[in-house]
């Protein structure tokens, strides 16, 4: 989840809009965006170039997909999205957590889900952090998801490994590698040691 730069490649072809007069994009113009290796995230009318996360950041981040993914679809408990997807804030924003879920109960009727972006926050959001990111990028997008109806914030830290747990915008819990990380009523009997989440490789 790294902090990029706050305008899109040159290359690409994409305008800027004047910081007074932010452009509004709608879903088919952000899909539309070129494929060109970049991801990106719509922040007060600006494309946020998310960059490239990282090898370790990518681990972390799919093997958590894996174990909580698995038991999400034992259980049939909702669906687990990864960082391709977008999010859309009541405000217009775009957020791609890094890891999310959403619960069953949001997505009933449904046989098939959106091509498009999800209206709304996940009820689970795991925020991956990089080197790059800044205490404000971080807090803005918790706030967001708070805002839209996020129930659970994860925000895991490789480097110092540990994890901060978020039902608001302020962190309620700091999790070492002793410590297990808990689905709580959003995922429903889901635990898994922390220390999982940063093992050294072993082969």
């Amino acid at each position: 989840m790294p902090l990029a730069s706050n305008e899109p490649k040159a290359e690409s072809g994409l305008s800027t809009q004047p910081a007074s007069e932010p452009k509004v994009w709608t879903d088919a113009e952000f899909m539309a965006l070129p494929q060109d290796g970049h991801r990106y995230e719509l922040v007060n009318g600006e494309l946020i170039d998310m960059g490239n996360s990282g090898m370790e950041h990518g681990w972390i981040a799919s093997n958590l997909m894996i174990v909580l993914g698995g038991f999400v679809r034992t259980h049939k408990l909702g669906v687990m999205c990864d960082s391709s997807i977008a999010f859309s804030m009541k405000n217009g924003n775009r957020r791609s957590p890094d890891v999310s879920f959403v619960a069953k109960e949001r997505l009933q009727g449904l046989r098939r889900l959106p091509k498009g972006f999800f209206q709304g926050a996940p009820d689970l959001a795991v925020e991956v952090l990089s080197p790059s990111n800044t205490v404000e990028e971080i807090h803005e997008k918790i706030v967001e998801y708070s805002e839209n109806g996020t129930r659970l914030v994860w925000v895991i830290h490789p480097d110092e490994q540990y994890v901060l747990v978020y039902h608001s915008p302020s962190p309620d819990r700091l999790l070492r590698l002793q410590d297990a990380l808990e689905g709580e009523s959003v995922v429903p009997g889901f635990s898994l040691a922390v220390s999982e989440l940063f093992e050294e490789l072993d082969f």
